[in-house]
Formats: structure tokens, sequence, C-alpha cells
């Protein structure tokens, strides 16, 4: 218990703990997001196994209105801000790579591989990739 309470502590001291709730916090506005764009795409354009074509439109719009949401709030005041252009350029990359992941877990699950339903991959979706984005944009976007 008295490891838990110091990691506790060092989490709130170092700020990593109010960046994880505020990340957090707007992930989930960002799931919504892409949940509202991704799904009806899923469900009446990208029927069945076609739902991996409704990830980008989904994602596109949820990853903007998250580069606004993170970098005024979740990562306010953690390392510095870049005007040059490499910030931007360093979170779509980020991004990129969780579109990937995006696109991967909805092709595995709706794929001709378990043709599983549209809202499955949202899962994964809400679980693995914002642990993975999460720890670049930290370290790497807005460190």
């Amino acid at each position: 218990m008295t490891a838990i309470l110091r990691r506790y502590e060092s989490l709130r001291d170092s700020g990593m703990l109010g960046q994880l709730i505020r990340f957090g916090i707007a992930g989930v506005i960002s799931t919504l997001i892409y949940s509202a764009v991704y799904l009806p795409l899923a469900w009446w354009v990208f029927r069945g196994n076609m739902a991996v074509l409704a990830v980008p439109p989904g994602f596109l719009v949820a990853a903007t209105a998250g580069f606004f949401m993170h970098s005024a709030w979740s990562f306010k005041g953690h390392g510095q801000r870049d005007n040059s252009g490499r910030q931007h350029a360093k979170f779509l990359l980020v991004q990129g790579a969780g579109l990937v992941l995006n696109a991967l877990f909805t092709w595995i699950i709706t794929g001709p591989l378990f043709h599983g339903p549209a809202w499955a991959p949202l899962l994964p979706i809400m679980t693995l990739t914002p642990l993975a984005t999460f720890a670049l944009n930290r370290q790497w976007v807005f460190g």
C-alpha cells in the first residue's frame, strides 16, 4: 500500500496524474466524436467487412478536435509549444500511428477473418490506442 501511495504522489508531483486525467477526459470526447462519424458510415455506407473504410473519416475529425483539446488543455504547461510546424507534424505522425492501430483493429474484428459487428472495434480503440498515443504525445509531441 505504501508503494502505491508513493507512486501516486510521484505521479501527482510530476504533473503526470493531472495530464492522464485530462487526457482521459479529452479522449472520451474524441472517442464520442470518432464514434459519431465512424458508426453511421460503418452501419450504412461501408457495411460488413468494408467498415475499415469508415476509420479514416472518423479519425480525421476526432484527431483534429483532439489536437486542440490536448495542446490547449491535456498537456497545458508541459514542455514547450513549437510554432514552426514541427510539433504539428509530430502530432500528425502520432495520430497516423493511432489511425493505423484503429484500422488494424477494425479490419481484424470486422473483416474477413472474424466478421464481427461494426461496434466491436471500439473496445480496443477506446483502450489500447489511447495508451499508445498518450505515451507518444507526452514524450515526443508535447514533451
